[in-house]
Parts: structure tokens; C-alpha cells; sequence
């Protein structure tokens, strides 16, 4: 992951607040999202991530608070605003009998000069469809065009919900390389998605949402040593006396059992241990390093997985 930059925000979110009758889906929720940067919103479905987007586009009206984006009031400028964005939302559909290469140009015929469409094609593994009816691509063919068609006017700033979903693992890899390369051009991406690897992969910074409110926002690294501090160090030492290692700095506890070593610590623990061991003459093999991930924070900050409801 690389770092965002720029030099002002591009998106600006002040007590932003959605309601369907008496509930409110997005519920007072602020932020900024900084020009060239891969913004995250990472919740559960139902934790008010869409209709926040929805709000940015101008697709949904707030019934409260303030929003700008490049500039623009999103509920009264909607169609400025779409001249200089992309989107890609979770849910699509075009006509099935439309040919990949038919939407592509229609959906830049209402930008003309603006980003180039046959490249598009390439981009995004669809050159050996470029002439298949959409009725006849398989989920992921399908995805990968509607990325394709959220940035063929080449946007400021583009939105895409739950990209990857329908994605094998290796055309999902293929996606975040070329998501990286649109921000390092660049462009400013915010990103929804409730797939923890995406977001460490992907975002510079991420606010995780729940219940319509953003209840943790920072970069993925910074959330997880916030959250988190134990770290584990495994490896075999059959017939080798390695107690010593309770004496490194940062370990807090050792554990030595058939053959298998497990140190628990905090900080740069991982590479204290490696350096005691080297410097023992002790050289495993298997030397393994357990760290806090992105979805062990999530369910100490919202206190319950993506899948419960």
C-alpha cells in the first residue's frame, strides 16, 4: 500500500445523516478523503457504507448535514458532478444483449475526450469478450466491466462498491494492482467493501462503519497497532535450551512444548527474537510470525464478525 497524497481534501463529509423512516442508515457521520488517496468504508452490510456513497454521488439526497465533493454540493450539482466521477455500484445491469465494446462507447459518448475506452478493454481482461453480448459473461466478466465503464470518462474521483465480488483470487489481485495504479495517477478512490484483505491491501486510510455511524477512522496499520499489541513468535527447538529468550526485550511470556517454541510479546518483538536467536547460533527453519490482522481489530472495535447480523 502506498501513501495517499495531494494537497487539500477532495471530499468533504460534515454530520452527513441518512434515515428510511424513523432509522437512520447513515447517522451524523464526518470525514475528508485527500486527492490521490484509496479511502475505505468497511462494515458489515447494512452498516450504512452504500447510502454514504450514494450521498457523495448525489444519487441519494441527506436529510441532513454537508457535503462537497471536488468542490461541489452533490444534491444540488449532480450533474456537474458526474461529468468529473465514476461509479461502480453493487448493484448493475445493462441490456443483455448490449456488446462489451457497445457499452464502453456508449458510456463515453457522453463524455467525449475524456479517457480512452479500447484501453479500457485491455485493462481489465475483457479483450477476448470484446464483442460478447453482456447476457453471456460470467459474474466476474461482468464486474470487471462495470470498473471498466466507472472510469472511462477518466474521473477525479471514482467510487466502487464491493469491486471484486464474483472475482476468481487471481483476477481479484489483478483488480487491486490496477485500482493502485489509478490512484498513483492520481485519482481518488473510495472504496466499499466488507473484504478485510482488500482494505489492509488497498485503502491509505479507512473508516470502519457500524450501525450508520464511523466508529473507527485511520490508516489499516495504524488501526491494527492501536487495537492490537501481541505478537507471536513460533518455531522448533527439539533438543536446544532456548529459556534465554524470556530475557529479550519486549517478550512477555515463553512456552516450550514437544519440540515447539511460542513467544508471545509486544513492538518489534518478532525481530528481537530472530536477532537473540542468530545471535545464539540457533537457526530454525520454520520460524513463523503471528500478527494482528485487519479483522481481529474489526471485531474488537464493533464487537462481532461481518457475517452476524
Amino acid at each position: 500500500m502506498a501513501g495517499g497524497g495531494g494537497t487539500g481534501p477532495v471530499i468533504c463529509v460534515t454530520g452527513l445523516t441518512k434515515r428510511y423512516g424513523a432509522t437512520p442508515a447513515v447517522d451524523g457521520v464526518s470525514f475528508e478523503i485527500g486527492r490521490a488517496e484509496i479511502f475505505g468504508l468497511l462494515g458489515r452490510n447494512g452498516a450504512g457504507k452504500t447510502t454514504t456513497v450514494e450521498c457523495l454521488q448525489g444519487l441519494r439526497h441527506a436529510d441532513s448535514g454537508e457535503i462537497r465533493v471536488l468542490g461541489l454540493d452533490p444534491g444540488t450539482q449532480s450533474a456537474a458532478l458526474r461529468r468529473r466521477i465514476g461509479c461502480q455500484l453493487q448493484e448493475s445491469a445493462l441490456p443483455a444483449r448490449i456488446k462489451v465494446w457497445e457499452a464502453l462507447e456508449w458510456f463515453a459518448s457522453f463524455c467525449p475526450g475524456r479517457g480512452d475506452w479500447n484501453a479500457l478493454i485491455g485493462e481489465w481482461g475483457l479483450a477476448g469478450k470484446r464483442n460478447a453480448h453482456f447476457g453471456d459473461l460470467s459474474g466476474g466478466q461482468r464486474q470487471r466491466l462495470f470498473v471498466a465503464l466507472a472510469l472511462v470518462n477518466d474521473p477525479e474521483v471514482v467510487f466502487l462498491d464491493e469491486m471484486t465480488t464474483g472475482l476468481d483470487p487471481a483476477a481479484r489481485h489483478v483488480a487491486w494492482d490496477l485500482i493502485e495504479a489509478i490512484r498513483d495517477r492520481g485519482t481518488t478512490v473510495v472504496l466499499v467493501t466488507h473484504a478485510m484483505d482488500e482494505a489492509e491491501r488497498l485503502c491509505d486510510r479507512l473508516a470502519v462503519m457500524d450501525a450508520g455511524k464511523i466508529v473507527e477512522l485511520d490508516t489499516p496499520h495504524d488501526l491494527i497497532a492501536r487495537h492490537t499489541s501481541e505478537i507471536t513468535v513460533r518455531f522448533s527447538a527439539a533438543h536446544q535450551d532456548v529459556s534465554w529468550l524470556r530475557e529479550v526485550p519486549g517478550v512477555a511470556a515463553m512456552a516450550h512444548h514437544d519440540g515447539q517454541v511460542e513467544v508471545t510479546g509486544c513492538g518489534p518483538v518478532a525481530v528481537d527474537v530472530a536477532a537473540a536467536l542468530a545471535a545464539h547460533g540457533v537457526r530454525p527453519a520454520d520460524l513463523w510470525v503471528d500478527r494482528p490482522s485487519l479483522e481481529d481489530v474489526f471485531l474488537r472495535i464493533v464487537g462481532r464478525s461481518l457475517d452476524e447480523g
